[in-house]
């Protein structure tokens, strides 16, 4: 079973996700903030991680930059979901080392199908 490490401040939006993600078969751990996710990123690497950019603490990119710096997590693959759509936000996702980013509002059969395409990607 894939585990999904999801941090997303949004109560709603956490739940929505986790939800759908559950439903497709994925083991999820939810966090409502970076630093959260991180120490469990840290403890356990999740076979995928999808991180919100803006969250109390520590921002999505911030813990984006940390999975990559850390030789345990570097290879996790990272979608950032975010509702920060101008191009230089989305530059700076995948600067940080992010492999997708998906713009709020989202479809979560989107993010599925996206996250589905990395998880592809990275086995080939």
């Amino acid at each position: 079973m894939v585990t999904v490490l999801l941090a997303e401040d949004d109560m709603d939006i956490r739940d929505l996700v986790t939800f759908k993600l559950r439903q497709q078969g994925y083991e999820v751990r939810a966090f409502e903030d970076g630093l959260s996710a991180l120490a469990s990123a840290r403890d356990d690497p999740p076979d995928l991680a999808v991180l919100d950019i803006t969250m109390p603490g520590m921002s999505g990119l911030d813990v984006c930059r940390e999975l990559r710096a850390d030789p345990a997590t570097s290879d996790v693959p990272i979608i950032l979901l975010t509702a920060r759509a101008q191009e230089s936000d989305i530059e700076t996702g995948f600067s940080v080392g992010a492999d997708d980013y998906v713009v709020k509002p989202f479809s979560p059969r989107e993010l599925v199908s996206r996250m589905q395409a990395v998880l592809a990607r990275i086995q080939a």
